[in-house]
């Protein structure tokens, strides 16, 4: 379970949720700013794995996933809860994006998931699932979440070639689609409140989401009863996304 920050983090919430089905998760925290706070929540979660994870770093995920296959041997989901883009880039306008934050934010938010799947696949012996997060503003211009817009359709269509090129392994790929939520990473983005409160107001639940909310209806993606679903956005938010 990777890109939990807090006990505010989307990640988190799906980690609660796979734990309480019964799962052993592996956590893992960016650096040793970061390790104090997400610790505590190991501990909650009796993770048997707690491991520092930054994707820029040369043979940080190598570190792992071999740490994985040594103590369980085998791999049954994968949760990429990753995203990022320098803030210069993302307040701004996409056309005026630099060429080093376009590269970086796709990198980070993009690449690195088809790097954890490429090391996930020979782990997942009896096939498995990979999750990774998008958000509305990947499929319909949303006004302050530029550069992240284009970085995540990227995302979701990488997620549907990957879905296609691993399926005969019996893995499945999901995006997984929260509507807005109050965490750190959404803090980075401008007049985030604004679009909450739109968000909550638009929505035909009338109700904001969860990590809770999106925790559960991932952790059930991961179950046999989902086996024959793969390469799909999965919208979590409302119904937001049907009414804009």
């Amino acid at each position: 379970m990777t890109g939990v920050a807090n006990d505010q983090s989307i990640a988190y919430g799906c980690a609660k949720a796979f734990r309480r089905l019964g799962a052993e998760v592996c956590l893992t925290y960016l650096n040793e700013k970061a390790k104090p706070f997400v610790e505590p929540l190991a501990r909650h979660l009796k993770a048997p794995l707690f491991m520092p994870l930054d994707v820029q770093q040369d043979g940080s995920m190598e570190a792992l996933f071999a740490a994985i296959a040594q103590h369980w041997d085998r791999l049954d989901f994968v949760l990429h809860s990753i995203a990022f883009a320098p803030k210069a880039d993302l307040h701004g306008r996409v056309v005026d994006c630099s060429r080093e934050g376009f590269l970086l934010a796709m990198d980070i938010s993009c690449h690195s998931f088809i790097r954890m799947a490429h090391l996930a696949e020979p782990l997942m012996k009896r096939g498995g699932a990979l999750f990774t997060m998008s958000f509305y503003g990947a499929h319909k211009v949303v006004e302050h979440y530029n550069l992240m817009g284009p970085v995540k359709a990227a995302l979701e269509a990488t997620a549907r070639y990957l879905a296609s090129e691993l399926a005969t392994a019996g893995i499945r790929v999901y995006v997984i689609s929260p509507g807005p939520l109050k965490t750190r990473a959404a803090s980075g983005i401008s007049h985030f409140d604004e679009m909450l409160d739109e968000a909550a107001t638009r929505a035909p639940a009338r109700q904001l989401v969860t990590i809770d909310d999106v925790g559960i209806a991932t952790a059930a993606l991961a179950g046999d009863g989902a086996r024959l679903i793969t390469g799909e956005t999965i919208y979590v938010d409302g119904g937001l996304h049907i009414v804009g």
